[in-house]
């Protein structure tokens, strides 16, 4: 809410924690507000803040932090990540038709979101291909795209360890 209050908006205002995927989960509600109707427009940020020293270091635990010292996101000797704060984004979103009425730059199209979990699996932070599989699935069924047509269906979540980012 503070940042409505300092721009002097009104409306929902809401923090999403999905740990890697809040900044989507973020998006998807906002673009079922505006299909909705309950918005204009909707201000989407995401921004990554160790707030707890205990949590960042619970991916210790987890086997997370990479035995090189490095983050390797993308690569085969990927074999973990450091969290670290930094990072914001903000997405302004609208209708197409009201930004189109409006005049505004018009610098891409969400077509589809989907969010959904894993449930019970081997541990927390393991992935779970399958509820991968269908988050994508269910994405491009809102968008309209057939799957068979999609050349590549991956996560670019890479978080650098073996089973996030084969």
């Amino acid at each position: 809410g503070g940042l409505l209050f300092v721009l002097g908006l009104r409306g929902p205002a809401m923090p999403v924690d999905m740990a890697c995927a809040s900044s989507l989960a973020a998006l998807h509600q906002a673009v079922a507000a505006l299909q909705r109707g309950d918005v204009d427009l909707a201000l989407v940020g995401g921004v990554n803040t160790i707030l707890s020293m205990a949590l960042a270091g619970s991916i210790g635990i987890w086997g997370c932090f990479p035995k090189s010292g490095q983050c390797n996101a993308f690569d085969s000797a990927a074999d973990g990540f450091i969290r670290s704060d930094g990072g914001c984004a903000v997405l302004v979103l609208q209708s197409l038709s009201k930004a189109e009425a409006d005049g505004n730059r018009i610098w891409g199209l969400v077509k589809g979101t989907a969010v959904n979990q894993s449930g019970v699996g081997a541990a927390l932070p393991v992935p779970n291909g399958p509820a991968r599989e269908r988050v994508m699935e269910d994405a491009l069924a809102m968008a309209g795209i057939d799957p068979a047509g999609v050349d590549y269906r991956g996560s670019l979540t890479a978080p650098g360890t073996s089973l996030g980012d084969p």
